[in-house]
């Protein structure tokens, strides 16, 4: 299975691509990505599709962007940084002197080291990114601003879709959804899709899936309405818990974002995992919105989803800018982070209303449950253990039970497999 290192060189494999909404370097992407998960389904969409509320746009590509002085010296070059050219920039091939030039430029005054991730998707216009204190170094002149780019509206959107089917439950679905629509840009683009194409990985190597498991990949907003407008009545159906991946690279602490009332299996199994890892975590209101979970929670979808990232989107100064390089994200940032989905999945794959088949306590020691030689601290594991069958009236779930006691619900699984096996417990199907 891929490891966090496995993680950090696809993402240095996909982080040079010039992604955008529509075109050649989502492709691009996405074909890397099959290279991992041959299960891996490309679709396209037509431009100029009806979507819910909008419209897919036409497709957008780029050749070649620069600005060069007089004697032909580049200034900038799309091909050292593509956060040069502002996303969906028409075609352009102007001499401009220094004060015409500044109108097509965006700086960042109040981070005049870094270049700006600018777009414009929907607004017709031509532009460029730098620093400022590029811009403020640039002397009189003429300037050639040239732009080799084409909008098609013959062109599509592309998205990609992996289905792992379930075995006990097949029509009960695990949701994970990331975005492949940015730039050059490490935690906010490149993260995500690593830790998902990891998840898939695992999700496959599981020997007995409960659940079956729909994982995609997607340009942000306009993907996921795409996606949710040919597919949402199935995904109401069969969804339990969804989770939108995002900004997941970095080493700092976790975030959820929740779902609109924060009352979803979703935000429950993740706030039980996120409790117990042991460096803190941060925790938002669907309030502070920002990614997929604006489509996904909105009223009248309600796909019951919450969002995980590491440093959440606009909580890091290099958000939306050329200092998100490679060097913001580790092996072991994405690794933590597959590690907090994996214990979700887990949790899911046993969660479920248990019940002692018992009357009053059972006799552990007959059965190997309980300590022969009592000292300090031996008691603290089988306490847990009888304060989980306490629990396990068939009112509450695994994720219940492990909120009640104060122990880790991924902890408890191995309980209930052992309770199982001696014939002490059941879940809700066998006892209905």
């Amino acid at each position: 299975m891929m490891n966090g290192q496995d993680m950090m060189d696809l993402a240095v494999r996909i982080f040079p691509i010039c992604r955008s909404i529509t075109g050649d370097g989502v492709r691009k992407t996405l074909k890397i990505l099959q290279e991992y998960c041959e299960d891996l389904q490309i679709y396209e969409v037509s431009c100029g599709t009806q979507v819910f509320d909008w419209t897919i746009p036409d497709e957008w590509n780029i050749t070649e962007a620069y600005i060069e002085t007089e004697d032909g010296h580049r200034i900038i070059d799309f091909e050292d940084n593509n956060l040069y050219v502002v996303g969906y920039s028409l075609p352009m091939d102007a001499w401009l002197d220094l004060a015409g030039l500044k109108q097509y430029i965006h700086t960042l005054p109040e981070q005049p080291d870094l270049i700006p991730y600018v777009t414009s998707y929907y607004t017709k216009r031509s532009g460029f990114c730098m620093s400022q204190t590029m811009l403020d170094g640039l002397p009189e002149g003429k300037y050639h601003a040239v732009i080799k780019s084409t909008l098609d509206p013959q062109g599509s959107l592309t998205y990609g879709e992996i289905i792992i089917p379930g075995t006990k439950e097949p029509d009960k679905e695990i949701f994970f959804s990331s975005y492949v629509c940015h730039p050059s840009m490490a935690n906010n683009e490149c993260s995500g899709p690593c830790v998902l194409t990891a998840l898939a990985d695992y999700i496959r190597s599981m020997s007995d899936r409960r659940y079956s498991y729909r994982l995609i990949l997607i340009p942000e907003t306009i993907g996921s309405i795409t996606y949710l407008s040919r597919n949402l009545q199935k995904m109401q159906e069969r969804i339990i818990a969804g989770f939108n991946l995002t900004c997941v690279g970095d080493d700092m602490q976790y975030t959820i974002v929740h779902s609109r009332y924060a009352d979803t299996l979703a935000d429950k199994v993740l706030m039980n995992v996120l409790r117990y890892r042991g460096n803190g975590f941060k925790e938002c209101s669907y309030l502070e919105r920002g990614s997929d979970e604006r489509q996904y929670c909105f009223p009248g979808v309600d796909i019951p989803l919450c969002t995980f990232s590491r440093t959440k989107f606009y909580d890091y100064p290099e958000y939306h800018t050329s200092g998100d390089d490679l060097n913001l994200i580790s092996a072991q940032g994405l690794q933590g982070a597959f590690d907090v989905m994996e214990e979700c999945i887990r949790i899911l794959e046993y969660n479920d209303r248990y019940r002692v088949k018992c009357l009053c306590e059972p006799q552990l020691g007959r059965r190997g449950l309980y300590p022969q030689v009592s000292r300090k601290g031996v008691y603290d594991e089988v306490r847990k253990l009888q304060d989980f069958i306490l629990y396990a009236d068939g009112c509450n779930d695994l994720i219940d039970i492990s909120n009640i006691i104060d122990y880790p619900a991924v902890k408890l699984i191995d309980m209930i497999q052992t309770l199982t096996e001696h014939g002490l417990l059941a879940g809700s199907g066998q006892y209905k």
